[in-house]
C-alpha cells in the first residue's frame, strides 16, 4: 500500500477553509504544496475538487471521491471511498490527501506523515476545519523558522510523522 501523507494550511482556529476556498492564500505555502505533491497522486473530496481554480492539478493523478455514482471530474478519477482511492494508486510510493475536511478526517487514521502550514491567525467567517491532532499519535519531525508573507500573515511549516 502507498504510503498516505496529509497536506494542509491550517489557522490556530483550525481553519482551512471558508466559502468554497481556501482560509488562506499564502505564495510560499502553495509552492510547497507544488514541490511536494508534484508526480505524486492527490486524493481529495468533490467540492476541494471543484475549487481548483484551474481544474484538474498537472503532474500529479488527481482522484476524487464523491458520493454521487453519476460524477465526472475532467481529467481526474473518480471514486466513492477514500479507501477505493488509496487502493486506486497502490503502485505510488506515497499520496497525498489535499482536502477537503471530511476526507482529512477520514484519512488521519491511515496518514503516516503530516505536512502542516501552521498560520498564526484565527478565521471567524471558517466554515471548513482540520480535525484535531492528537500528540499521542504524532510527533514533531521538522519546523521551519517563522515567515511572514506581503499581507502580514504569520507561519510555519511543520512535519509530524505518526508515532
Amino acid at each position: 500500500m502507498s504510503r498516505v501523507e496529509i497536506i494542509v494550511a491550517v489557522g490556530r482556529d483550525g481553519a482551512i477553509g471558508r466559502r468554497g476556498d481556501l482560509a488562506f492564500h499564502i505564495r510560499e505555502d502553495l509552492r510547497r504544496f507544488k514541490q511536494l505533491t508534484m508526480g505524486h497522486p492527490v486524493i481529495m473530496g468533490r467540492k476541494t475538487f471543484e475549487s481548483l481554480p484551474k481544474g484538474a492539478l498537472p503532474g500529479r493523478r488527481n482522484v476524487v471521491i464523491s458520493s454521487n455514482p453519476d460524477y465526472t471530474a475532467e481529467g481526474a478519477e473518480v471514486v466513492h471511498s477514500l479507501k477505493e482511492a488509496v487502493e486506486l494508486c497502490t503502485g505510488s510510493e506515497k499520496v497525498f490527501i489535499i482536502g477537503g475536511g471530511q476526507v482529512y478526517a477520514q484519512a488521519m487514521p491511515l496518514a503516516e506523515r503530516l505536512h502542516l502550514t501552521r498560520i498564526d491567525a484565527d478565521t471567524p467567517d471558517a466554515d471548513t476545519f482540520f480535525p484535531e491532532i492528537d500528540s499521542e499519535t504524532w510527533h514533531e519531525t521538522e519546523r521551519s523558522e517563522q515567515a511572514s508573507d506581503p499581507s502580514g500573515l504569520t507561519y510555519r511549516f511543520i512535519t509530524l510523522e505518526k508515532k
